[in-house]
């Protein structure tokens, strides 16, 4: 029920950029506490000020926040530099006695270790953590209405994506021994051939001699030289499709569930304890209640 400042489609269609300086990111021994994060800040700032004596200015970036996490971006380039999934977020909060800086605390994906970052910004501390709320309250309630099918959806198209890749390299692969394959048979026909006397091809046949097949033009019933007809031509099983090379057609379509990624319910199960835990904004704890049986 609480008035936040953006409308929910500015964070579930697109985000809030903001601009702050970033002081940098360490690792915390639990995922919340004032204590924690203002030893955090008192580190970090420490080994700022060291870095700035050298002559190295603090770092500016471009925070893009929305449902799906908060993305740190160079401003230039708009390289991602962190990208903090926002059930992994547990902690939000300004400093009382700097009212420049805030941070947030974020398990790591790939350690599993909660990592404190700091930022400093003259004008967008409080609407920052506020913005961080808001997204936060609108992904757990996205997540409740879409019973977790959402983040299945995503990592089946991230397994297709992958296959589809998989095979536009085979195919570059296979294109390149084709044409090693037609290389070597000119060389061959040149060397095999007497000097002066290379016949041109007939421009009707291909690189081995053959008239190309054609699946629009029906079958020739041309008599062969002896005058008798050709053998027929046995029918290809239809039972299983395969291409030039031998391997079968790949279809996005009848992928079975062993083609995705396995960890589709390792993800749903993290997103459950990440919502589970609720985030702590400002000392005010975002009191979610339990997840239902759709997820």
């Amino acid at each position: 029920d609480k008035t936040w400042m953006h409308t929910p489609e500015a964070l579930s269609k697109h985000y809030i950029p903001y601009n702050a300086k970033f002081l940098g990111s360490t690792e915390v021994e639990q995922p919340k506490g004032t204590e924690v994060v203002r030893d955090a800040v008192r580190k970090l700032k420490f080994a700022r000020h060291i870095k700035k004596s050298e002559g190295q200015k603090t770092p500016k970036v471009e925070l893009q926040i929305s449902i799906y996490g908060v993305k740190i971006l160079d401003p230039k380039t708009k390289e991602v530099q962190h990208n903090c999934q926002l059930h992994r977020i547990s902690f939000c909060a300004d400093d009382k006695t700097d009212k420049r800086i805030f941070t947030f605390i974020c398990k790591d994906s790939e350690s599993n270790k909660h990592l404190c970052y700091v930022f400093d910004s003259e004008k967008c501390v409080k609407e920052i953590t506020l913005t961080i709320g808001q997204a936060f309250d609108l992904a757990y309630r996205k997540f409740l209405e879409s019973g977790g099918k959402d983040v299945e959806t995503r990592k089946q198209i991230a397994g297709l994506q992958k296959r589809i890749q998989e095979l536009e390299t085979e195919n570059a692969e296979l294109k390149n021994k084709v044409q090693d394959l037609e290389n070597q048979l000119r060389i061959t026909q040149v060397h095999a051939s007497p000097a002066g006397s290379v016949t041109p091809k007939s421009p009707s046949t291909d690189i081995f001699d053959m008239v190309p097949f054609s699946p629009i033009s029906p079958q020739s019933s041309t008599p062969t030289r002896n005058g008798t007809q050709p053998p027929p031509v046995p029918s290809r099983s239809t039972e299983i499709k395969r291409d030039l090379f031998g391997a079968e057609p790949f279809d996005p379509f009848s992928c079975g569930a062993g083609d995705f990624p396995p960890d589709i319910q390792s993800k749903l199960d993290e997103m459950q304890e990440g919502f589970k835990m609720g985030l702590t904004l400002e000392g005010t704890v975002f009191c979610l209640d339990p997840l239902d049986s759709r997820c």
